[in-house]
């Protein structure tokens, strides 16, 4: 299957790969998956209509990084700098991946948490060019039409949302197409090649009435579909993936609460699909505790854990620590013993009405024996529980208050403590307000990126929690080996993965630098297919590689920030290039 309408990838006598334009001259360096800008060849030019058109320099894919780089660096706020980012991403996405691989610990938190919570909110004014696809509720009925006009025929990666819970900033209407941009960014960083991607904004209205009174906000200006209307919008618009991109994963971002357990419950079993939120932000913290009980020298058995947060993260979170427990050896009624859930209304008890998805975390006060009288909230849930890990999903900036991170160190002298929630001013509390009030003994990873904290003299890192350790690794490890469905032990696999990259790589640490990313993601895509393999969920030839084999065949699939030979249509052309669902972009 071609990949896009506008080239082919083909193979010449000895196997490398060149790109056949079919556009040509002016047209050809408007569209970013194939302009080169100043590094088009002398020949390239000739051949594909450029003379005239291009200064006279040619440039190398490093020295236009470099040139880039130095204008990057140049004074101004970071909003600004993500625009410039998505600029250059919808000129040339080759330099634009080249880039942000070369700086991605500098860059990850321009293109992603948390400059991308302002960029959602600025989303109408920096608006510049369509990226991705829309789909509007004034044209619902046409999703199968619209979908056509994609300019890509083979997508294997989507993001999509419907900006009903962004980030710990809510409903932000069209906005929301800045997070599923951002998340297929960090996809690409991690080995999927940007033209097997798609960011999907569900344009179902918003509720923000500051969105509706805007006159240059440029999403439907009406409030959210609800019930039967959003389910048979959700329907039409799986239904119309499966039949043009039937071997498209989906990845679910940013729901309400309420929605996002829904939709994944809805889609699970008709179309390979996760949600991030939930599953990823549970991966990423049961990693994180893993590594955490490492540097304790603790067995992650004997943990009491705190969740602060019952939304789909919390919640989410809070799954994952349960079936890290029961997977460590715990009984299922052990496991549920050592996790406390909190939600805006304290502890989670079974003695008030509670949402669905809340039940199974609901604990019986008669058998907790705090004999209290009213709900638990944070600081006696963790008195009372003995709390030994603490981690924060609940989008209030300060709930760790120095009372509460005190309660946690006299239950334990090295506390773990995640204050999870993005963006950085709804994080739970300051990792260096924490270190000083447990004399630097907490151990504090943190959603957003942090600074290290010095002192007393001695300086302290402070682990990244960020879901870009597992999303991009389990997406692309789904999309190599055709999996069927994404299954909880799969998520469950890129935990372990990324808990023992950590261990193996970085001992001191509880969280890789983000530099590393696309190691993290080529090793959690490695352990992803061995789980679906073993779960019977593998449909492409995978069965049977050792992890050796898996790793080779994982390597050689990542693609890469460079450019292809480009040659002119008819020009002696090989055979077309092996569509294995990685991408051959130029």
């Amino acid at each position: 299957m071609p990949i896009s309408p506008y080239y082919d990838v083909k193979r010449d006598q000895q196997g490398k790969r060149y790109l056949v334009p079919r556009v040509s001259g002016f047209e050809l360096t408007r569209i970013p998956l194939l302009n080169k800008g100043t590094a088009f060849t002398a020949q390239e030019r000739r051949d594909l209509g450029l003379l005239g058109l291009l200064p006279q320099h040619i440039d190398t894919l490093a020295e236009q990084v470099e040139r880039l780089y130095q204008r990057y660096q140049e004074p101004q706020l970071p909003i600004d700098k993500h625009a410039f980012l998505r600029s250059l991403q919808d000129r040339n996405e080759v330099l634009f991946y080249a880039l942000i691989s070369k700086h991605l610990e500098e860059m990850m938190p321009i293109i992603y948490t948390p400059t991308v919570g302002q960029a959602v909110q600025e989303f109408s004014r920096i608006y510049r060019v369509p990226r991705g696809f829309s789909v509007n509720t004034e044209f619902i009925g046409e999703v199968d039409k619209a979908l056509s006009n994609v300019p890509l025929d083979d997508v294997r990666m989507i993001v999509a949302t419907d900006s009903s819970a962004i980030l710990g900033i809510g409903d932000q209407g069209y906005g929301g197409m800045a997070i599923s941009i951002g998340k297929l960014s960090l996809y690409t960083a991690g080995g999927v090649a940007p033209d097997r991607t798609l960011p999907v904004e569900l344009s179902v209205g918003t509720d923000r009435q500051s969105l509706i009174d805007d006159p240059h906000y440029l999403g439907p200006k009406h409030p959210r579909l609800r019930g039967e209307e959003y389910d048979a919008f959700m329907d039409q618009f799986v239904e119309a993936v499966i039949r043009r991109y039937p071997k498209a994963i989906i990845q679910w971002e940013d729901f309400s609460r309420d929605a996002a357990f829904r939709v994944l419950e809805r889609y699970r079993d008709r179309v390979c699909s996760f949600n991030d939120d939930i599953q990823g932000t549970g991966a990423v913290a049961l990693a994180g505790l893993l590594s955490a009980c490492r540097l304790k020298g603790e067995q992650y058995t004997d943990q009491k854990i705190v969740v602060h947060g019952g939304g789909a993260g919390g919640i989410g979170v809070a799954t994952a620590l349960r079936q890290g427990l029961i997977q460590a050896g715990l009984s299922a009624e052990e496991a549920a013993n050592r996790v406390f859930v909190l939600d805006q209304r304290g502890l989670i008890q079974n003695d008030r009405e509670l949402e669905a998805f809340k039940q199974p975390f609901a604990h019986d006060p008669a058998k907790l024996g705090w004999n209290m009288g009213h709900n638990p909230d944070l600081l006696e849930t963790v008195q009372h529980s003995g709390a030994t890990m603490l981690l924060g999903l609940s989008g209030v900036g300060g709930a760790f208050t120095e009372e509460v991170v005190r309660a946690m160190q006299h239950n334990t002298a090295r506390p773990v403590i995640f204050p999870m929630s993005n963006p950085t001013p709804n994080c739970e509390a300051q990792p260096e307000d924490v270190l000083r009030w447990t004399g630097g003994q907490a151990i504090v990873c943190t959603g957003s990126p942090f600074a290290p904290v010095e002192l007393s003299g001695q300086t302290y890192t402070v682990g990244q929690g960020n879901n870009a350790f597992i999303f991009p690794g389990l997406g692309f490890g789904a999309i190599l080996c055709g999996a069927s469905k994404i299954n909880d032990a799969m998520v469950a696999q890129s935990a372990y993965a990324l808990a023992e990259y950590t261990a193996q790589h970085y001992p001191e640490r509880t969280y890789p630098p983000v530099s590393a990313l696309r190691e993290v993601s080529l090793t959690v895509a490695v352990w992803v297919i061995e789980q679906a393999v073993k779960d019977g969920v593998a449909t492409a030839a995978v069965q049977g590689l050792s992890r050796d084999q898996l790793t080779e065949y994982v390597r050689t699939r990542a693609w890469e920030p460079n450019y292809l030979p480009y040659r002119p249509a008819g020009a002696n052309e090989g055979e077309g290039a092996s569509g294995d669902g990685t991408g051959e972009t130029a």
